[in-house]
């Protein structure tokens, strides 16, 4: 008895045949994924390839080495309380369809939470459960056809290099430049009676070298036409493969009839130069493309042991076999096993869980934890990868398209329609004045107009800002942010730890006199923190480290921790319970132990150099206001440097900053919130651009859209300028790249344009507005000193 062959996956089944939708399937799992594409209206993935799906058979032993947990453990990206996180090239990822299939996965099984594809670097990272090993998510994307490539040289995820179009391109090239060498005789005129005698057969070897030219160097562009109209989308690839197909069976009908000779020359050409175009501009744009992870780095630092000493080095520095220090809130820069400490570790930042899982020393802990509780130290085993903190950080973004995204959305999406449309009347036109002109028309037509170029402005022009940025220590999360600074109305600025600095801070002590074993105890329950007053106490004081238990911190309050049955407390006036009536001139952290006021710490406000000079710049354009924590004692000072429109607001709780930046947003203001990223997380978070400090702190923070080096706060006015340029930049090559196809459509209509010049000049234009907005962003950094 003859098998049926399973209408998803292509295996020949005789006894277990499953019948659903008129369609038979091998087994319950076939028809199951069907079922869940059907319900999605996604059926048109099986009209792409006939049984897309790969059979059992094929795929059974074929992943077996992911049994092995040391093989396991190098492709992980994280590894955690029965969660797992694995990143995944996929070289088959090719449409929208497949984006929206990998990112349901857990519509196949429960056991995956989640899953995120980065369409153009064709990865998906899965986030999944205990209730699916890896070798079985791998097995169940190789049967719904998408079986990842996986190489374990090094540990590492390579991706196969196609040369597929590169093939593409030398056989349309071997075809281009042979039909031209037969067509030679007919481009100079009547050729002579040899020549006449064998022009049947030019034209017969014309035919066939244009066969593997359309069927095969051309079929990319006939692929992704189809699948957009199974879609109902007609991309670019549409007119461009309704042009080929004139040519075709216009040179196929002349040739057949015995009328004429055909295009097939221009035919070949087109297609070469389509191919070549297509290269070259890959090319192009990998030379111009960024990798801020390799060419900028996160303005954040990190402290490390040397010598038994602190250290703080940038993050991008960090060696395997380093210690770090990680605080109370601090985020784990990368992988590394515990030597000291108890951690609590929060990875809502990579699972999205917000469960905290308890580690001890010799355990292995990922990159993307936060630390809740005292200070622990890991032993780093892999350097830090600022491309997965990107990522992470990126992740946490779920925003509206920027405007520039939906103007280019909207003007291609109507593009393709309105180039049919010109192309229908360019038509009508040329049938009544000159047929014999019709299908060159046409094809130039179809072939020259492009909205490539108009799609590709903004994202390489802020790709490069972006690039520029972050070379200067101005990192930000994507590029809508560099959109929404160029429309910033408002500016919050905390002033501890942003408008001060701590590493010229005056410090003094008022108060009982401490002995060595108080010291000792307050020096090491700072420690802990992160706070910029607790580091820099942690610097001054002298004494012995001990060990603190219970140790616990109150945001915009205060900490404490427990030492031999001692409660020590260091913070605010209130959180010591201070009753003293005394106005504060200066910033202070009162000390209080066992419930008894021992005295405080008085800093004097060092505020960064220039930075008056800076607000006042700001002050043009933007209100300025002052958030801080602590009393107003600075006030007068502050009214002193700064502009009257200037407004401060003193003794804020977090909450009290949170409440500011909202107040403002409820006027229709566009809000920037600058801070440390301690005591106003909440701030940043609802601002509409929230910026965090970095000044030797780890403030990496899924609520900031950007980090700045200290060091660099003064730049904020050209930062700002180099923003509000590019956006300009953009605007204008919108109008090159329409001007472009205003007039390469007015030569094409005119029949002054030839379908060879319209292939060559299709890739240029979008490579010339790339060049383009590159070099300029580039001039525009220097003009604003960026």
């Amino acid at each position: 008895m003859e098998g049926k062959p399973c209408y998803h996956c292509g295996e020949e089944s005789i006894m277990d045949i499953v019948v659903f939708d008129d369609k038979i399937f091998c087994c319950h799992g076939c028809k199951t994924v069907y079922e869940i594409f059907k319900d999605n209206d996604l059926t048109a993935y099986y009209d792409f390839e006939k049984n897309p799906g790969i059979t059992p058979n094929d795929i059974k032993g074929k992943y077996a080495f992911l049994n092995n947990d040391a093989v396991v453990s190098k492709l992980l990206d994280f590894q955690e309380d029965g969660i797992e996180v694995v990143t995944l090239y996929i070289p088959k990822i090719h449409c929208s369809s497949c984006v929206w299939v990998l990112e349901h996965l857990q519509k196949l099984n429960d056991g995956v939470i989640k899953s995120r594809v980065h369409f153009s670097k064709k990865n998906v990272q899965i986030t999944y459960n205990h209730k699916i090993s890896l070798q079985q998510l791998v097995e169940l994307l190789a049967m719904i056809g998408y079986d990842p490539y996986i190489s374990l040289e090094d540990g590492e995820k390579k991706k196969k290099h196609s040369k597929a179009n590169t093939y593409k391109l030398a056989i349309a090239g071997f075809a281009f430049g042979n039909s031209m060498f037969l067509s030679f005789p007919d481009y100079f005129g009547k050729p002579d009676v040899w020549l006449t005698q064998y022009q049947p057969l030019f034209v017969l070897l014309m035919f066939l070298f244009s066969l593997p030219v359309v069927f095969y160097a051309a079929n990319d562009y006939f692929i992704s036409a189809y699948k957009g109209l199974r879609k109902r989308i007609l991309n670019i690839d549409v007119p461009i493969s309704i042009g080929v197909v004139v040519l075709f069976l216009r040179s196929s009908y002349e040739f057949f009839t015995g009328t004429g000779q055909g295009y097939f020359d221009s035919l070949t050409g087109l297609i070469f130069f389509l191919l070549l175009g297509k290269l070259f501009q890959q090319k192009t744009y990998d030379f111009l493309s960024f990798e801020r992870d390799f060419k900028s780095y996160f303005p954040i630092a990190v402290s490390t042991i040397v010598h038994k000493k602190e250290v703080v080095i940038p993050v991008n520095e960090v060696k395997i076999d380093d210690v770090l220090i990680i605080r109370n809130e601090e985020v784990v820069p990368t992988d590394g096993v515990i030597i000291e400490g108890a951690p609590m570790l929060d990875y809502s930042f990579v699972t999205g869980e917000a469960n905290l899982i308890k580690k001890g020393l010799g355990d292995k802990v990922f990159a993307g934890g936060k630390q809740q509780g005292k200070s622990i130290q890991i032993k780093v085993t892999k350097t830090v990868d600022q491309s997965y903190l990107t990522k992470l950080w990126s992740e946490n973004t779920y925003e509206k398209p920027s405007k520039l995204t939906s103007l280019t959305d909207a003007i291609s999406q109507y593009f393709t329609w309105g180039l049919l449309l010109i192309t229908l009347l360019s038509a009508i036109y040329w049938f009544a004045v000159d047929k014999s002109q019709i299908i060159n028309v046409v094809t130039s037509i179809l072939i020259v107009a492009c909205p490539c170029a108009l799609a590709l402005s903004a994202p390489f022009a802020m790709g490069n800002v972006l690039r520029i940025l972050g070379k200067q220590g101005f990192y930000l999360k994507d590029s809508s942010v560099i959109e929404k600074i160029a429309h910033v109305q408002t500016i919050f600025f905390d002033k501890t730890g942003t408008l001060t600095t701590r590493n010229k801070q005056e410090f003094s002590y008022e108060g009982d006199e401490l002995l060595d074993s108080e010291l000792s105890m307050i020096k090491s329950l700072v420690k802990n923190s992160n706070h910029p007053l607790s580091r820099t106490l942690f610097k001054k004081i002298q004494g012995d480290l001990i060990d603190v238990t219970e140790f616990s911190e109150i945001e915009g309050q205060g900490i404490q921790g427990v030492f031999n049955h001692k409660t020590v407390k260091v913070g605010s006036a209130n959180f010591v319970n201070s009753f003293k009536n005394d106005v504060e001139t200066e910033s202070r952290v009162y000390i209080s132990i066992d419930g008894v006021l021992k005295g405080y710490f008085k800093f004097g406000n060092q505020y960064r150099e220039g930075i008056f000079k800076t607000l006042m710049r700001l002050n043009q354009k933007h209100q300025i206001n002052i958030l801080s924590g602590d009393n107003d004692a600075s006030l007068t000072f502050l009214q002193e440097k700064l502009s009257l429109k200037t407004k401060y607001y003193f003794h804020q709780s977090p909450q009290d900053k949170l409440n500011h930046i909202k107040a403002s947003q409820q006027e229709n203001k566009t809000v920037m919130m600058v801070g440390d990223g301690l005591n106003d997380a909440g701030a940043l978070l609802q601002s509409d651009i929230g910026i965090a400090v970095a000044e030797d702190v780890n403030v990496f923070s899924p609520a900031s859209d950007a980090i700045i080096d200290a060091n660099k706060i003064n730049q904020i006015p050209q930062f700002f300028k180099l923003c509000s340029a590019s956006l300009g930049v953009v605007k204008i090559s919108f109008l090159l790249s329409i001007l472009y196809n205003v007039v390469g459509l007015y030569f094409a209509i005119s029949g002054l344009l030839t379908p060879l010049i319209a292939a060559i000049l299709m890739p240029l234009s979008s490579i010339t507005i790339v060049v383009f907005v590159t070099v300029a962003t580039n001039v525009l950094a220097k003009f604003n000193r960026v």
